[in-house]
């Protein structure tokens, strides 16, 4: 996929070429006019140092969609004198690449070197991947990959260590308006539009500056008898699908905002993260599961209901579908948001398996095991047994961990919601236990 400005080098707007596309006419002649990418291109920024002191390495590009990934590519080439070289792991093959590799290695020997792009650089396989290596390695190229999916997942260990990630950021509003200037400097005319129109305009494109660009070439081609408002904006364009995919990287940091804004009681920012996910199309269920989830790992005991609310909510769905199911989910989302956190059982839950995966295959005293044969009595099994019913308070103390093994307290509740009751419930019957077995 092609990325901001990135195209062939600038033709007439007359003649057989037929007219440039608006954003192919800004697209930026220097790194310092590159939009967006500060973090990167500005005075401290890493990529600006690294040309500056001529230590530029191969590089992944990982950042969402019209950005400018291949522009600073493309700029990079012509800062550094390397023969600019772009293909896409989606239409490229071995055969192509062996090519590719070639002509670098030619130019290599004439004294030029190769700055090859490589566009989607996360949809080449392993054995891909590794065929990059050798020429990596021995400066037949320098890579640039650039790619919208979290390179850690996406890319093999090799190449990681062979080439730096740098993150590129959506771009922001500012930097939205900013690019709305040029084009406006460049179609020598004013966007008809309200100021709210304008930041209606911005929003549409998600942070996409390609995808603004197309909109404000569609805009300036109207020419109503007033500035347009965003309510007849809106009737004249879409917006832009917001960027998510269900078994991407999106996902997965949607599902965690989601999660961490329960886990921190903010019920507005929950409801905001969960209706993000649903406006990209989750499966309302995948959101029932993990609220369950919710419930059980960062409310446990503090606020039982919570399961049984989830599940409730669950169910409701499942009978009545969407839209009107995912009410259901969204009550449920507050309602954890608000309830009293604890991961108290949780904590104590991986602490249990951890000592029993430690003792190994310690059994029980033989005073809690059942005797139903005079050999299994013979052995000690159910001698010395303390029916707890049978103490005037129901409880008798005894050891039931294994013989041998101290006594462990994985469970340590915390003084919130319901949990605060059974903290005095333990504390109880701690000090009976201590009574029993002091006397």
């Amino acid at each position: 996929m092609a990325d901001l400005f990135d195209s062939a080098p600038p033709a007439d707007t007359d003649g057989a070429a037929g007219p440039r596309p608006l954003a192919d006419r800004l697209r930026p002649r220097a790194l310092a006019q590159v939009i967006g990418q500060g973090h990167l291109l500005g005075p401290d920024g890493s990529l600006r140092a690294m040309l500056d002191a001529g230590s530029l390495g191969s590089l992944v590009f990982w950042g969402p969609p019209g950005v400018g990934k291949t522009t600073i590519a493309r700029l990079l080439a012509q800062e550094t004198d390397l023969v600019f070289v772009q293909i896409s792991a989606i239409f490229t093959g071995v055969p192509e690449l062996r090519k590719v590799f070639e002509a670098a290695k030619m130019r290599r020997a004439n004294g030029a070197g190769t700055l090859l792009f490589v566009d989607e650089i996360h949809r080449f396989n392993k054995a891909q991947q590794d065929g990059f290596l050798p020429h990596m390695e021995d400066g037949t190229i320098l890579l640039v990959g650039a790619t919208t999916e979290n390179p850690s997942f996406e890319l093999n260990a090799a190449m990681l260590s062979r080439a730096q990630v740098l993150v590129l950021e959506r771009l922001g509003d500012d930097d939205l308006e900013l690019l709305i200037a040029r084009a406006e400097a460049e179609l020598g005319r004013t966007l008809p539009l309200t100021d709210a129109a304008r930041a209606s305009l911005r929003e549409m494109a998600d942070g996409d500056g390609r995808a603004l660009l197309n909109l404000v070439e569609q805009v300036a081609g109207w020419t109503p008898d007033a500035p347009l408002d965003p309510k007849a904006l809106g009737q004249r364009l879409s917006r832009r699908a917001a960027q998510y995919d269900k078994s991407g990287d999106a996902h997965y940091n949607l599902i965690s905002a989601l999660h961490k804004s329960v886990r921190g009681s903010d019920p507005d920012a929950a409801l905001y993260w969960f209706a993000r996910m649903l406006e990209g199309g989750e499966d309302p269920r995948f959101l029932a599961r993990r609220l369950t989830r919710m419930a059980v790992e960062d409310i446990g005991l503090a606020d039982p209901q919570a399961q049984a609310f989830c599940v409730d909510a669950w169910e409701t769905y499942e009978r009545l579908g969407s839209p009107e199911g995912e009410l259901a989910l969204a009550q449920a989302v507050i309602y954890l948001a608000l309830a009293p956190k604890s991961n108290a059982g949780y904590v104590a839950y991986k602490a249990a398996r951890k000592a029993a995966a430690k003792t190994g295959s310690e059994p029980p005293p033989k005073h809690i095991l059942n005797a139903p044969t005079g050999l299994m009595k013979d052995q000690g099994y159910g001698a010395g047994y303390a029916y707890d019913h049978d103490a005037e308070d129901g409880f008798s103390g005894q050891d039931y961990f294994p013989e041998g093994m101290a006594r462990d307290a994985f469970y340590q509740p915390v003084e919130r919601g319901f949990e605060r009751d059974l903290g005095k419930r333990l504390a109880y019957f701690a000090k009976l236990r201590a009574n029993r077995q002091g006397g």
